[in-house]
């Protein structure tokens, strides 16, 4: 059985890293998919069930280097216990809890009547936990909630920390060597008991023991970067492993030879080179983590809208219980002001719906028995009862946040060109950083000259910014995207939207509001419009014809009082006949009258609403015409703007419906579509996007029916409208929640600033490298230009690594042209 998981990873430092574990990942039997994502830190992997298990992914993941965090959420529950006389009780209670999978720890306190239990929340459930308590012999309270979810943020966090950490101490000591090794050249004094040229013994072993400290804070570089040398599948831990390890040998070569007399070597001892490439390296990775924190706000800000418990109805009783308790089918009650738990169905009351924070709509949305509720809205006036029918991972909040984050990991076409390259970088890198150390060597250069050049090129060109370049990008525009109500399901689709020339619209209920409405009302000598409209509606009452209905809308809306009918008869394909106070109504097509013979004075009227898009519907009175009425399902006010928009980005935007061709027409003049696709049926909807894709256009589709599905699937990106069936956002890139066409636009430009982003990350990267290289191995002092020092080169690759991630999150400023 095929399936698909994530992991997170620990010890990635670069974009070689990323790419070790995806090929010893690959390599395994029933792997069909394996991406490692280096700003999100997890691998993306699909795998047949019958032929591998996650305990072997996470042996290939450990055989390539690196570790595996074991994805955890431990919560801690206090529940008050009633009927605990003695110690025996506590221990009762105590056994009857730890009996469960998932529990970290249960402290039962007599004294307090309380049980404190910590537990694994993906394992088990409060109500696990109660049940156990009842099982036991006892009662179990109202409950006091402690949440610790140990996840991404906490981990996250505390990497930021332990670097930062890290830093501080490297700092400490790398600054008093930095000055101690060059201070004299500048002029500043030294004691002289470590002064060089009283005592150079000294002065070595001082900065000996001043480097020592900070190979130790990072000893990451030497632990992860020759293990992965050793493996085959050097890294970025590599090169300063090597470059910082070769520079502090040579020191302690050097002072063992002062140490033997040679003192001439107390001027080229290079502690200070590793201390301070090791420090600001370090504050490179700091930077990156807070940038990389920074990435993934629109995650947070998501799940920060869900309410951590909900009023349920049980027994008979309000019992308040954490949202991990709620079961689909509990009664949750809603107050005034208060944030709706879970999805669900209104049962009692009514009451309006902020649902802004979903679908980006600034009205809120009337609620009442029947309707639908969707979780982290807020219920603002009325007190409502509503049935949970999606809880957990299956609510709307949960399936948005997934989306978003399933996007944010996934890679964009235009990321292999990075990966491919910096899987070959770092063995090009220590091959050119030896021939340039040799070739100096060679040409009469010293040997402290040489491994000058040899160190300052492994530093200078770790590849780090060329693994961020790609996925920092995508994180901030997807995340941009769901604060604007787009959501992108990934980085193809993200990727492909900026090259769309051809744009598909579904008609009804994507262009149009999906719902016919009377439009106008048109009558004849001796009959009024409220008389004409109460006979139609009338006749129409109870009707399930859209039609029909739209007559009925209208009635109730100007308050038009209904008359019962009798002798009511259906003809089809016609209309209908009825008898309203002794009077015989027709109501129907131009086929109608004309069978009954009925003189249509209005027939030129008729014809200009038919050409309008509009369908005439007639009502005569005793076998006389007494008016037409006007149906039609209206465009939404936005398409027009939306199709002005997409015709100013130069695409071309087509329109595709089942309608007559004179009614797709009408429509399509009124909002500047430049190719109607009339009276196509919905099994051949995908069979003409693929026919303007032969043509060589790049096809985007919008619609938001279940006929729509294959269109989306075949078009290049399908982008499905919020309102739409579940079939059609399950089948579509591109999700639109507030079922706006203006969308489409921020979709589209949110695709060309992002690939523009991800385009000028690269650029710089593969710059920065290709430019640093040459210089560090020695190409402008050839030309009578300066040396490039290690420690300037050190700084240079930690300023390139943020400087990548700062204009990544440019992307944060980002705001849909409208």
């Amino acid at each position: 059985m095929k399936e698909n998981n994530s992991i997170s990873i620990t010890g990635m430092t670069c974009a070689s890293c990323a790419n070790a574990v995806e090929r010893s990942v690959a390599k395994l039997d029933g792997i069909s998919l394996a991406a490692v994502n280096f700003a999100t830190e997890k691998l993306t992997y699909d795998y047949d069930t019958d032929k591998v298990d996650v305990e072997q992914i996470k042996d290939a993941i450990k055989e390539a280097g690196y570790g595996v965090t074991e994805e955890s959420r431990v919560s801690e529950v206090t529940i008050p216990i009633s009927g605990m006389t003695c110690a025996s009780c506590a221990a009762n209670i105590d056994k009857s809890i730890r009996k469960i999978q998932g529990i970290e720890s249960v402290n039962v306190n007599l004294t307090t009547e309380k049980a404190t239990v910590k537990y694994q929340a993906t394992e088990t459930r409060i109500s696990a936990i109660k049940q156990a308590i009842v099982k036991a012999g006892y009662e179990p309270l109202d409950i006091e909630i402690k949440e610790n979810l140990d996840g991404e943020k906490n981990r996250h966090e505390a990497a930021m920390k332990l670097l930062w950490k890290k830093f501080i101490i490297s700092m400490i000591f790398s600054l008093p060597l930095l000055v101690i090794a060059m201070g004299h050249m500048l002029g500043l004094p030294l004691p002289g008991i470590i002064n060089p040229e009283n005592n150079p013994l000294n002065y070595a072993l001082i900065q000996l023991i001043l480097v020592i400290p900070v190979i130790i804070v990072g000893n990451k570089f030497y632990t992860v970067g020759f293990t992965t040398l050793f493996r085959g599948a050097p890294n970025m831990d590599t090169l300063i492993g090597i470059g910082t390890g070769a520079a502090v040998l040579y020191g302690i070569y050097a002072t063992i030879m002062i140490a033997y007399g040679q003192v001439e070597y107390a001027m080229d001892l290079y502690f200070e080179t590793a201390g301070v490439i090791i420090t600001l390296i370090l504050l490179g990775k700091y930077l990156e983590s807070v940038s990389k924190g920074k990435t993934s706000e629109a995650i947070k800000k998501l799940m920060g809208l869900a309410p951590k418990t909900a009023l349920v109805i049980q027994n008979g009783e309000e019992v308040v219980l954490p949202i991990d308790e709620v079961e689909v089918g509990d009664i949750i009650i809603v107050k005034p002001g208060e944030k709706i738990p879970v999805d669900g169905i209104v049962i009692e009351g009514s009451s309006s719906v902020d649902e802004s924070m979903l679908t980006g709509e600034s009205m809120p949305v009337e609620k009442q028995s029947g309707d639908k509720v969707i979780g982290a809205s807020i219920n603002k006036h009325g007190l409502i009862n509503f049935n949970a029918t999606k809880v957990g991972k299956d609510t709307a909040l949960a399936q948005i946040v997934k989306l978003v984050e399933d996007a944010q990991g996934s890679k964009a076409p235009i990321a292999r060109l990075a990966d491919v390259i910096a899987s070959y970088f770092v063995p090009v890198v220590i091959v050119i950083a030896i021939v340039a150390g040799l070739a100096w060597f060679i040409s009469g250069e010293s040997v402290i000259f040489s491994l000058t050049i040899f160190i300052a090129v492994l530093v200078i060109a770790c590849p780090c910014a060329l693994g961020l370049a790609t996925p920092t990008a995508i994180m901030v525009g997807t995340g941009k995207g769901a604060e604007y109500g787009v959501l992108i399901k990934g980085g193809q689709p993200l990727e492909t939207a900026h090259k769309i020339d051809t744009i598909v619209f579904d008609k009804t209920g994507t262009i149009t509001e999906g719902k016919p409405v009377v439009t106008d009302i048109l009558v004849t000598d001796h009959h009024d419009t409220n008389e004409i409209l109460a006979l139609a509606a009338s006749a129409e009452k109870g009707s399930e014809h859209p039609l029909g209905e739209a007559i009925v809308l209208k009635a109730e809306q100007e308050g038009v009082v209904f008359t019962d009918i009798t002798g009511f008869v259906a003809i089809p394909g016609h209309g209908i006949e009825v008898r309203i106070s002794d009077k015989t109504v027709l109501l129907g097509n131009k086929k109608l009258m004309l069978d009954r013979q009925i003189n249509n004075v209005l027939e030129e009227e008729a014809d200009k609403f038919a050409n309008e898009g509009k369908t005439p519907m007639y009502i005569s009175v005793d076998n006389k015409l007494a008016g037409i009425i006007a149906v039609a399902d209206t465009t939404k006010e936005s398409s027009f703007r939306a199709i002005k928009a997409l015709h100013d980005l130069g695409i071309k935007v087509a329109m595709i419906t089942g309608d007559n061709t004179r009614t797709a027409n009408a429509i399509a003049k009124q909002v500047g579509i430049d190719l109607v696709l009339s009276e196509v049926l919905p099994e051949d909807k995908a069979n003409e996007v693929k026919k303007l894709q032969n043509q060589g256009s790049i096809v985007a589709m919008v619609g938001d029916g279940i006929n729509d599905a294959p269109a989306l699937a075949q078009a290049d990106v399908g982008i499905a409208i919020g309102s739409g069936t579940d079939v059609a956002i399950e089948s579509a890139d591109i999700v639109l929640m507030r079922s706006d066409l203006l969308d489409v636009v921020t979709a589209l430009q949110l695709s060309k600033q992002t690939i523009r982003n991800i385009k000028q990350n690269l650029f710089w990267a593969f710059a920065y490298n290709t430019a640093g290289i040459p210089i560090a191995a020695g190409l402008l002092l050839a030309f009578g230009g300066p040396k490039l020092n290690p420690m300037i080169a050190g700084g240079a690759m930690a300023f390139s690594s943020v400087s990548v991630l700062m204009n990544a999150l440019r992307l944060k400023r980002f705001k849909p042209a409208k």
